[in-house]
């Protein structure tokens, strides 16, 4: 107020304004939920929980003993750690996305000290647990995981699209660090584990890609679906998602022939392969027209057909581990 006037003035909104991304009440404890991926966390729990299933019953030994327990608690300390420092790398472009504006350290509740010292606490102490309450094998893995996600893929997204191939690696290793904590060396049927894990992960990163690319977009992040050209991003997005889901059939059989599942579980997996498949196949409606409304539910159908098959899988591997039937 000026004069007795009231002077109005206008302020530029901008990607970071609060006036779009308003500061939301929460506590502490919401605030780690987010920090930590929850979600991602427990994928990655469950996948390395499958890998210590099938590396214990090799062994000749119930995978329910304290062991499990410790491995998969290690694992998960590691994997909060890891997806703390990917916030604090990321928290710039996570404020300027609406998918991820309200991330604890993107609107600033968690300080950048505060998230630093809880990531790296997080990757290494549990690093090193497991190295004490495993083998060394399984601590190195675990802390080359995080490294990789964090200090290679994570800095990548802004520079190269290679950020999706390069990720799908550190993505793919906790079944086989579920392995190695049961078994103590790097085996076949663990690297048969690997590679479903790194083939599932590129119709998924599409779908996501797709259904978020203006957001991308806007947080400088550099995926296949932001690529100038949306011709040819919505090309290269299907012949990547077709061209994996076709692999995953083969790839996730692989196990059947190592003798690590029986047939019931070819049969699972073939059927679970070929419903992947089709949602790929239903996602290359993009290539009509890339800027059609429309596309947006296809990749959310692909979406959502990923994030139940993985799953699915673990479990008829489990419930055949061995080529027994645990039903």
């Amino acid at each position: 107020m000026l004069g007795g006037r009231v002077i109005l003035i206008k302020v530029p909104v901008t990607a970071t304004s609060p006036a779009i991304h308003p500061r939301t009440r929460s506590t502490l404890l919401t605030d780690y939920a987010t920090l930590f991926k929850l979600n991602v966390s427990t994928m990655v729990v469950i996948t390395a929980g499958a890998g210590f299933y099938l590396g214990s019953l090799r062994s000749g030994i119930s995978p329910f003993h304290v062991g499990l327990i410790e491995a998969l608690g290690g694992i998960a300390v590691v994997t909060a750690g890891s997806s703390a420092l990917n916030q604090a790398l990321e928290r710039t472009s996570d404020s300027r996305m609406p998918r991820t504006a309200r991330r604890p350290m993107a609107q600033r509740r968690i300080s950048l000290a505060h998230g630093l010292i809880v990531g790296f606490l997080g990757v290494f102490l549990g690093s090193l647990y497991l190295a004490y309450a495993t083998n060394l094998l399984t601590g190195m893995l675990t802390l080359l995981t995080a490294v990789g996600y964090v200090a290679i893929y994570t800095p990548l997204k802004r520079f190269s699209t290679l950020n999706t191939f390069i990720g799908a690696f550190p993505g793919a290793l906790p079944p086989l660090i579920g392995w190695t904590a049961a078994r103590g060396v790097i085996e076949w049927p663990g690297v048969a584990l690997f590679a479903i894990l790194f083939v599932w992960q590129f119709p998924h990163f599409m779908a996501i890609g797709w259904m978020y690319r203006e957001d991308y977009a806007q947080g400088g992040i550099r995926v296949t679906a932001t690529q100038a050209d949306v011709r040819d991003a919505a090309r290269s997005a299907v012949i990547q998602a077709l061209f994996y889901a076709v692999l995953m059939l083969p790839v996730s059989l692989w196990l059947t022939f190592l003798h690590t599942t029986g047939w019931p579980y070819a049969v699972a997996a073939t059927l679970l392969g070929g419903w992947y498949l089709y949602a790929t196949v239903k996602f290359a409606a993009i290539l009509r027209d890339p800027l059609a409304v429309g596309n947006r539910d296809v990749a959310r159908y692909l979406l959502k057909v990923s994030v139940i098959y993985l799953p699915l899988l673990m479990a008829a591997m489990i419930l055949n581990a061995q080529g027994r039937l645990l039903f």
